[in-house]
Formats: C-alpha cells, sequence, structure tokens
C-alpha cells in the first residue's frame, strides 16, 4: 500500500535513498545554482516564474525580485507561501529497457514564506547580492552606477523566509556504463 503522502512532512523525499540532509550540501546548491523556479498560488491557481536569485545565509532566506506589479507580486500580496526549486542535471544514463533509463540530478526545495521589501536599505542590499553573484568581477561604483533609490521604484525585491527544505540527490558511479551529458553526443562505434 502506498504511503499518505498528504499527511507527510511536506519536505520529506519520497525516496530515502537519494534524500540529502547535509545542511552544508544544500547551502552550496543554493549558493552555485543559476536559476530558480518559485511557486506560487492565487487562489486554487498555481503559478511558478523562473527567476535570478540569491541565497543569504546569514538571514536564512533567499531573494528575487521582479517588475514593480505583476503576477507574482499580485500572488504574493494574497497568499505568501511559496515553494522555491533549483537543480542541476548530470548525466544521462541509458538502460537496455526504455523505462530504466534515467539521469543523475542534484536539487534542492524550499518551503516558505514570500515578503515584498518595503525597506529600502534591505531592498538596495538584496539587489547587490544578486548582482554580486551574477557579476562577481564588475564592482558599484567602478564598473556600473550604484542602485539608486529611483531604480528602486520600478521594481519589487521579496525576501522568502525559508521555513524548512529538501534535498536530492542521484549520482552513479563514474564508469556507469554509455552514461554522456545531455547536448553532447556520445562515441558512437
Amino acid at each position: 500500500m502506498p504511503k499518505n503522502y498528504a499527511e507527510l512532512p511536506i519536505n520529506e523525499v519520497r525516496r530515502a535513498d537519494r534524500a540529502v540532509e547535509d545542511e552544508s550540501w544544500i547551502k552550496a546548491l543554493l549558493e552555485r545554482a543559476a536559476v530558480g523556479y518559485m511557486a506560487s498560488v492565487y487562489d486554487d491557481q498555481p503559478f511558478i516564474n523562473s527567476n535570478l536569485f540569491v541565497y543569504d545565509a546569514a538571514a536564512h532566506a533567499i531573494y528575487i525580485h521582479t517588475g514593480r506589479y505583476g503576477r507574482t507580486r499580485a500572488n504574493v500580496e494574497h497568499d505568501a507561501r511559496v515553494c522555491f526549486s533549483i537543480s542541476e542535471m548530470g548525466r544521462l544514463l541509458p538502460a537496455d529497457e526504455a523505462l530504466e533509463f534515467s539521469v543523475e540530478y542534484a536539487g534542492v526545495t524550499v518551503f516558505g514564506t514570500a515578503e515584498i521589501i518595503s525597506d529600502e536599505a534591505e531592498a538596495s542590499a538584496a539587489l547587490q547580492l544578486l548582482l554580486d553573484k551574477y557579476a562577481p568581477h564588475l564592482r558599484p561604483g567602478r564598473d556600473y552606477r550604484p542602485i539608486h533609490p529611483d531604480e528602486l521604484k520600478r521594481t519589487s525585491v521579496y525576501r522568502i523566509r525559508i521555513e524548512s527544505w529538501s534535498g536530492k540527490q542521484k549520482k552513479a558511479p563514474d564508469d556507469f556504463p554509455g552514461a554522456f551529458f545531455y547536448g553532447v553526443s556520445p562515441d558512437v562505434n
């Protein structure tokens, strides 16, 4: 008989053998992932959108931004509960049977609440963290004009307060027969 997943904690991974509970591993993946996906809801309609993001370990939060007005802001103002997900894909793992094909992966899912940051100093600091993540070689005042208060009026900056998270990983042995990376044609004899 299958488990009643509705009764389990929301961050429980179905495949316990692939669950990662090492918080340093989870934090490292959150720090290096390029894109995240935030799920929000408005009444009974779920929405998901991709975002550049930054994980702030000191605040135990994720920061994103969107346009000043739009679906994300409307959803968060209506219901602050969100889910945020990131992942990395490894090698594709062929098999003798189609149903047994698989893939290596690593992922983190975060559960929490999103808040629209109204404090100008915090919003500026969060945006600077984003800039530092995606353009670490560039510096404000040297390579670009620093964030200006008028610019903050054109954006919504969100803090996702992390309430719980889960990590999951599948890794095959290095010598897995026929393993290859997506987009890279394997050597065919």
